[in-house]
């Protein structure tokens, strides 16, 4: 693909975006292809493995399963910010979200943030300003065109749901059916993108609250709802003011550690289940860890848990032959060529105030000051617009508890198509209708009837 699609002439620079398919399981029923993303922006080579086994087998019988690593991520010409994984194991509470310090100050992010855009420039700069979403979305479309299909149709969770929107707004012809689950809102975008995840885990917490109640004889945070959220937020601040350094770990733990991995085992209710071969669910464990270290008579069972949770958080995503910090670095770098974000710390120390008084679960992270802040490159074009196309033909799946992506994005998404898309509201919590543990058959057969019939339902479903 060239870097730039603005300059294609025969001396322009190209760059490599790897693909991946899993064909048609029955040629003869073939209805075309399937293109598939896993959200992030991260990897998605193996989207079509993972997710196949959750696509009805009709789906998998008559559609080829495509995906791509987007440019910058993975095995497609990655991006590199410098970074090891000790050092990323370390500052690991600011990867993903930028967490003040116990007393609300920024400074600490600031430098942060500052030193992250200056690697990232210093490192990868030629990169920076093409990796944008709408350019992923001509990618995209260069890849169904070298498939030779005259249309593609789609699904995408998360961050997936936007590129889809941006690819359908820049060639709506090429669209035969979407699916976008789990969405973003596509005028809230860059800074205010993020913030939406503080109110969003608020959205969550009822459900994690019961679950505290359930399993207090494990996590010892009271009997009732409100004594699970009083005492987890005194746990938390407790940690904060008594953090502890582990042997086995360069993170450091402490109530943002709790905060941060809450947040990131709330997207899925697997990690509330236990099972055979962890009697104990993560978040109970990580719970009941926060509570016996706060209370200071922490196991080493508890201690080995925090240890193994905050390296297997970084490790996990590194993958071999890669620059170590490529797929954490590239949610920022996608975030920042797309939309400016505020130049002016004042803004963010103001923001991360406000917040943590408002949503105390995330502590203001969300507002907070981040690389994109100090950015060495500003977006060359606006987004393309996400609206009406004239052409009824996306389906939005949206749980109504998701910690990330909030049902009041993917009612801004629909607000934003109109009557081009049909909203299908689960009564669930967590972060994919798809990937739920116990998938909902409202919406999944929705889903289903759609891709193997086209057939959207008649108006916005509410799945119970």
């Amino acid at each position: 693909m060239p870097l730039d699609y603005r300059a294609q002439a025969p001396e322009s620079r190209n760059i490599k975006i790897e693909v991946s398919r899993i064909p048609a399981a029955k040629p003869e029923r073939r209805k075309g292809v399937l293109m598939l993303n896993g959200g992030g922006p991260g990897a998605s080579l193996d989207v079509p493995t993972m997710f196949g086994g959750l696509l009805s087998r009709q789906i998998r019988d008559s559609y080829d399963l495509v995906a791509f690593d987007p440019r910058g991520i993975g095995h497609s010409t990655p991006i590199d910010c410098g970074r090891q994984a000790d050092e990323m194991i370390r500052d690991e509470q600011l990867e993903v979200l930028s967490f003040p310090t116990a007393d609300g100050s920024i400074d600490a992010n600031v430098a942060y943030s500052h030193r992250m855009a200056d690697q990232c420039a210093a490192l990868s700069g030629d990169l920076l300003p093409h990796l944008t979403t709408a350019n992923i979305a001509r990618d995209m479309d260069r890849i169904r065109a070298t498939l030779g299909e005259r249309t593609v149709s789609y699904y995408g969770i998360s961050w997936g749901t936007y590129l889809g929107s941006i690819y359908r707004a820049l060639f709506p012809q090429n669209v035969d059916r979407m699916v976008i689950d789990s969405s973003v809102d596509p005028n809230e975008r860059g800074y205010e993108d993020f913030r939406l995840f503080s109110g969003a885990m608020e959205d969550r917490w009822p459900d994690l609250a019961r679950f505290g109640v359930a399993q207090k004889d494990v996590v010892h945070l009271g009997d009732t709802e409100a004594d699970v959220r009083r005492n987890y937020l005194a746990m938390t601040a407790e940690l904060d003011r008594t953090p502890v350094t582990l042997p086995g770990t360069k993170a450091r733990i402490d109530g943002n550690f709790i905060r941060l991995f809450t947040w990131q085992l709330s997207y899925n209710d697997h990690n509330l289940t236990a099972t055979a071969g962890a009697p104990v669910s993560q978040l109970a464990s990580l719970w009941r860890a926060g509570s016996n270290l706060a209370a200071h008579k922490a196991t080493d069972e508890d201690r080995n848990y925090l240890t193994t949770v905050a390296n297997d958080f970084i490790n996990a995503g590194v993958l071999p032959g890669l620059p170590p910090d490529n797929l954490l670095s590239t949610g920022w770098a996608i975030s920042c060529a797309d939309k400016a974000w505020p130049r002016d710390v004042r803004t963010y120390a103001h923001n991360t105030a406000a917040d943590r008084a408002r949503f105390p679960l995330m502590a203001g992270a969300p507002a907070n000051v981040a690389p994109c802040s100090f950015w060495s490159t500003q977006p060359r074009d606006a987004e393309p617009k996400v609206q009406s196309v004239g052409t009824r033909n996306v389906l939005i799946l949206q749980n109504r508890r998701d910690p990330s992506t909030p049902l009041r994005a993917a009612q801004g998404m629909k607000k934003a198509m109109g009557s081009d898309a049909v909203l299908v509201e689960v009564d669930a919590g967590g972060h994919g209708v798809l990937v739920h543990p116990q998938p909902n058959s409202c919406a999944i057969s929705a889903m289903n009837k759609y891709f193997m019939t086209g057939e959207l339902p008649a108006g916005d479903l509410t799945c119970s």
